[in-house]
């Protein structure tokens, strides 16, 4: 009896001394390839920051190449045809692009930024909320084993619909950074990143190498919560995706899409009352259940070398 109890209470209290559950943040830095100074700070971060690269900047395959030396997982950071009316980089991806066209951008766009795993875009609402000009993305993303992180620079992306049927997994940004470089907001929004990720799960920021974003990671990452855990976005792949809580980029200056009514009002839930439970009659059972396991049996045996009472 005095063995079991012994037993009994080790377990117990290892389960009581098991680390927390983690949220997992995931932070990536979109723009590089333009700012070598700034970017090569970022790069002096935690391994887990991600960098996201502008494939056709002066300095995409230089800052793409020392990402991966460092540790840190590179996107392509791709640019694709906004809603509102500005000038274009070269070989943004628009929804009228043909198949083949769409397959020439993303072949040079991952020789122009070696090491790639991913892909995000850059701007992008026009192109994002084409379903027939994302499925055109997704195929071609199919042949390379590639992710897409979806920046949610509009409410509507089709991304989700567009990677049925390939085997692209599509991951959703949570939160901008720096929509503002304000350091106050900067500090703010990190701080809405953390508590996404410690309530659902997980999350995803992103931000860019400006001088006072790089200012606020470096002040508030030796910070971070005993209960969160920095991880690459490829860490995220199969965990359950949630909208976005911040507002898009202003790439785009269209309305705000109109949510669809929904008009199902749920069922009456049958109501449950639960008689509390004292906390020593609790650890009994807890303690009870995890002796009479088949596992605990199988480790008595093999301490003992016979059944224990």
């Amino acid at each position: 009896m005095f063995q079991r109890r012994k037993l009994s209470g080790l377990l117990v209290a290892l389960l009581l001394s098991s680390p927390v559950y983690a949220g997992k943040l995931s932070i990536v830095i979109d723009d590089f390839g333009y700012r070598p100074a700034q970017e090569n700070q970022v790069l002096q971060m935690p391994a887990a920051i991600s960098v996201a690269v502008l494939p056709n900047a002066p300095h995409a395959r230089e800052m793409a190449t020392k990402a991966h030396q460092r540790g840190h997982e590179v996107l392509i950071h791709l640019p694709m045809a906004p809603l509102s009316k500005q000038p274009l980089e070269k070989d943004t991806l628009r929804p009228d692009m043909s198949p083949d066209e769409i397959a020439r951008i993303i072949r040079e766009a991952v020789a122009d930024v070696p090491f790639a795993v991913g892909l995000n875009n850059h701007m992008g609402s026009a192109m994002t909320s084409s379903l027939p000009g994302m499925q055109k993305v997704m195929q071609v993303l199919d042949r390379y084993n590639f992710y897409f992180l979806d920046s949610m620079t509009i409410g509507n992306s089709q991304s989700t619909r567009a990677a049925a049927g390939t085997s692209v997994k599509v991951i959703k940004r949570r939160v901008f950074l720096d929509d503002t470089q304000n350091e106050a907001d900067i500090r703010k929004q990190f701080s809405l990143a953390v508590r996404l990720a410690q309530r659902d799960g997980s999350a995803i920021a992103i931000g860019h190498p400006h001088p006072s974003t790089v200012r606020v990671l470096q002040q508030m990452l030796p910070t971070l919560p005993a209960d969160i855990t920095l991880v690459r976005p490829s860490q995220l792949l199969n965990e359950p995706q949630r909208g976005s809580t911040t507002p898009p980029a202003p790439d785009s200056k269209a309305k705000p899409v109109k949510p669809t009514r929904n008009t199902f009002h749920g069922v009456e839930v049958c109501k449950v009352t639960v008689q509390p439970v004292p906390a020593t009659r609790a650890l009994e059972v807890i303690s009870d259940s995890i002796s009479n396991s088949p596992l605990v049996q199988n480790l008595k045996k093999n301490l003992f070398g016979k059944q224990v009472p």
